[in-house]
């Protein structure tokens, strides 16, 4: 059951009201979506919140720090992601403010997703580092930027439509996080056919009414592999001569991603890891 009745990326039919001098009006019907990214409503924790709909990319900000971007966050949308098949791109935002060692973390944290076969993009939002490449990929699509707050989605916006002029916020000293600048998801028409839905800063992601053996189907990684498993209704958990398994212990499938993986086996299906 949902909480959004209507989501930002809808498309309606409307009636206006011409009583009304504000041309006020009513929806009267929403048209099917053909895709739609969620997460668990925060007080009904049975209930969905559709956070936008018909979506064509989804690009994600990851920060390496100030705030610090979870691999289990990028996991969970990417699982998310997959299964509505929306493209997902990774944009790792702040380049301009790592040091070296930081720089390395954080290029290690991308071979992962690079492996894998996702396109990733080290950026700076602030100074315009490589903005163009992604600027390409943008035309004549509907884009849903996500990210935690301070991630700079605000400041990426203004970089690609200057004009926009999006309020940006600081990041709070004490808890390394940002303030929350975007209250609820909108979306902006800018130049080139380019739509993007900016979604308020999101601290968690839930894989809503996923079956336990289709998460891994979610992961390219293990789709590729899962032919190799012993089992046809392998969970890549303990059952032997598990292909996952092997992959993971020779270090050909990054132990971040295997670990979110049982994460949200464990959170979606009362596992016990």
């Amino acid at each position: 059951q949902s909480t959004s009745p209507v989501a930002v990326g809808d498309q309606v039919f409307f009636e206006i009201d011409e009583k009304e001098s504000d041309l006020m009006g009513i929806i009267t019907e929403v048209l099917e979506r053909k895709n739609y990214i969620v997460r668990k409503s925060v007080n009904l924790s049975k209930q969905i919140h559709i956070i936008a709909s018909n979506i064509d990319q989804v690009f994600l900000i990851i920060t390496l720090n100030n705030p610090t971007t979870l691999s289990g966050f990028i996991d969970r949308l990417l699982v998310t992601a997959e299964a509505y098949q929306i493209p997902a791109y990774l944009l790792f935002n702040k380049i301009d403010s790592y040091n070296k060692q930081e720089l390395k973390e954080l290029r290690e944290l991308k071979s992962i997703y690079d492996n894998i076969g996702y396109q990733t993009f080290e950026i700076s939002a602030k100074e315009g580092w490589n903005i163009d490449k992604i600027k390409v990929l943008m035309r004549n699509k509907v884009i849903m930027f996500s990210g935690h707050s301070g991630v700079g989605k605000s400041t990426l916006i203004n970089s690609i439509a200057p004009g926009m002029n999006l309020k940006t916020g600081a990041i709070s000293n004490q808890h390394h996080q940002g303030t929350h600048t975007t209250t609820f998801a909108e979306m902006f028409n800018l130049s080139e056919g380019i739509k993007i839905i900016d979604t308020p800063g999101i601290k968690g992601f839930g894989v809503v009414d996923m079956s336990e053996d289709e998460i891994g189907n979610y992961y390219p990684e293990f789709k590729r592999l899962k032919v190799s498993c012993k089992f046809n209704n392998c969970l890549h958990y303990k059952e032997p001569q598990c292909a996952i398994l092997k992959a993971v212990k020779d270090g050909a499938i990054a132990k971040s991603r295997y670990n979110n993986y049982l994460q949200m086996l464990a959170k979606e299906n009362n596992y016990r890891i």
